[in-house]
C-alpha cells in the first residue's frame, strides 16, 4: 500500500494510506473492464443472497474465472450476500459460503447478523464486510462489529464527513464509503415501497425502484387534489446521484479505506468511465498532494456517464429539497458506447474495432482508455472484416477497421455524442 505524509491545516503531519477503489461488476465482462480501467477491487452478486436479483449475477464458475482474472492484476473480488433473510432463505447458505471461500473470493458483504455469524463459522478464510444496509453511523456500533470479528464496515450513506473522521479516530478498522452512484430515498436502502406496490421485496433482491416512478399528489382522494401535474411535469421522490470527484483530497484525508462506486446494473461504458476518472484523481493526489489540482477533464468524463444530476449526498450537509428530483428526470448522458478496440497496427495506424452502437463516416468520435488516453477525431473511412469499404457500422458486434489519429490499445473504448 502506498503511504505518504500530508500536513493538514492546524494539524501535525500524518500518514495517509492510498484508498482502495472499489467498483461494481454486474457480470464477468464488466468485472474485467472495471479492473482493466483501474479498480483495486470489485464487488459482484451471486445467484443467491444478494440485493440485485435483476443483475446478470455470477455462477460459481464465473466467480472462479473472475478471481483468476483479478489475481493477475493484484485485485480482489467481493460478493454481496446482503439480503435480510427470512427463515426459508437459509437453505444452502453454508454450502454457498464454503464455495465462495474455495474459489478465492476475498470477502462477502453481509447485513443480516445470522449470515455474518454463519460465514465466520463455516468459511473462516472469507472476510466478512458489514453492508451499508446495517445503517452503521457511529463509532460505538463500528466497535461492536469489530469486536465480533469483522475487519471492515461499509458505513450508511447517511454518515457525514465529521462522523466518518470520528469513527476512524476512535476505532482501528477499515471503513468503506460510497463516493459515487445512485442514492436511495429510503434510509440506507430499507425500502418498503417496492413491496407495497409490486410485491417485490427490496431487502431480498427485488427492488422495482418505485421511488423513480412518476406520481400525482392528492389530498384525501382524487376528487380533492392538493395539486396536480401534467404529463410533462410529473412528481417523483427520486434523489439525485452522489458524485465526489471534486472532493478527493477531503475523502483521502478523512481516512476512508475504500472508495465505493455504486452500479452493478450499469453499463460497461459507465463502469469504465467512472473508474477511470476516479483512478486518475486518486493517483494524482497521492503522487503529489501539495500540488494536487482537480482537472476539468475528470469532471467532464464523469458527466459523460452520469444518469442524473450529481451532488455530495450527506458528506457535508443533510440533503434538502434541492437534492431530490421533482420533475421529469434530467438525463445527463449524451454519449453512447460506439466501439471497443480489439487491436491496433502501429505501422498502418489502423484500429480493429468491435461495434457496440451505430456510428458512421463523417461522425466525430472519442477514444479513451486507462492512464488518461483520450482524443477526438472524425471517422473518415470504415472497412468491414472482409476489406469492403462501408459508410456506417450498422450491425451489432460487427468487426471493422478504421484509421485512428493517435495510437490506441486493446480494450480502449470509442464513444459518440448523441445528436
Amino acid at each position: 500500500m502506498t503511504v505518504l505524509t500530508k500536513k493538514s491545516p492546524g494539524s501535525t503531519r500524518r500518514k495517509l494510506d492510498k484508498p482502495e477503489l472499489l467498483a461494481p461488476a454486474g457480470n464477468l465482462e464488466k468485472l474485467k473492464f472495471a479492473i482493466h480501467y483501474g479498480a483495486d477491487a470489485v464487488y459482484i452478486g451471486g445467484q443467491r443472497f444478494g440485493l440485485r436479483s435483476n443483475a446478470d449475477n455470477f455462477s460459481i464458475e464465473e466467480m472462479r474465472q473472475g478471481v483468476e482474472f483479478a489475481n493477475k492484476y493484484g485485485a480482489k473480488v467481493f460478493v454481496a450476500t446482503n439480503i435480510y433473510a427470512h427463515n426459508e432463505d437459509f437453505d444452502g447458505l453454508e454450502e454457498y459460503l464454503k464455495q465462495l471461500e474455495e474459489v478465492g473470493i476475498s470477502a462477502i458483504i453481509a447485513a443480516d447478523p445470522a449470515i455474518v455469524n454463519t460465514a465466520l463459522k463455516v468459511a473462516p478464510k472469507l472476510e466478512v464486510h458489514l453492508s451499508t444496509q446495517q445503517s452503521t453511523m457511529n463509532w460505538q456500533a463500528v466497535q461492536f462489529w469489530k469486536d465480533e470479528g469483522l475487519p471492515r464496515v461499509v458505513l450508511a450513506r447517511e454518515a457525514n464527513m465529521e462522523e466518518i473522521i470520528e469513527i476512524k479516530d476512535k476505532v482501528d478498522i477499515e471503513i468503506e464509503a460510497f463516493i459515487h452512484g445512485a442514492m436511495c430515498s429510503s434510509y440506507s436502502g430499507r425500502c418498503v415501497l417496492s413491496n407495497h406496490f409490486t410485491d417485490r421485496d427490496s431487502n431480498r433482491g427485488g427492488c422495482s425502484q418505485s421511488c423513480r416512478w412518476y406520481y400525482d399528489l392528492y389530498e384525501g382522494d382524487e376528487k380533492h387534489p392538493m395539486f396536480t401535474v401534467d404529463e410533462d411535469d410529473p412528481f417523483t421522490m427520486g434523489s439525485k446521484d452522489l458524485g465526489m470527484i471534486e472532493h478527493i483530497p477531503q475523502l483521502i484525508e478523512s481516512g476512508i479505506d475504500s472508495f465505493k462506486i455504486e452500479g452493478r446494473m450499469k453499463s460497461i461504458h459507465y463502469v469504465a468511465t467512472v473508474v477511470n476518472a476516479y483512478r486518475q484523481a486518486i493517483d494524482a493526489y497521492m503522487d503529489n498532494p501539495e500540488h494536487y489540482e482537480l482537472k476539468r477533464e475528470w469532471i467532464d468524463e464523469i458527466h459523460k456517464a452520469a444518469n442524473r444530476p450529481l451532488n455530495s449526498g450527506f458528506f457535508y450537509k443533510a440533503p434538502g429539497a434541492g437534492e431530490h428530483i421533482y420533475e421529469a428526470e434530467e438525463k445527463l448522458v449524451n454519449f453512447d458506447f460506439a466501439g471497443l478496440v480489439i487491436d491496433y497496427n502501429e505501422e498502418s495506424g489502423m484500429a480493429t474495432i468491435q461495434q457496440r452502437n451505430h456510428f458512421k463516416v463523417g461522425q466525430e468520435v472519442e477514444f479513451f482508455g486507462p492512464n488518461g488516453t483520450f482524443f477526438k477525431q472524425i471517422v473518415e473511412r470504415i472497412w468491414d472484416d472482409k476489406g469492403n469499404e462501408i459508410d456506417a457500422a450498422r450491425h451489432p458486434l460487427m468487426t471493422l477497421r478504421l484509421k485512428v489519429d493517435q495510437p490506441v490499445h486493446a480494450l480502449d473504448m470509442m464513444r459518440k455524442k448523441n445528436i
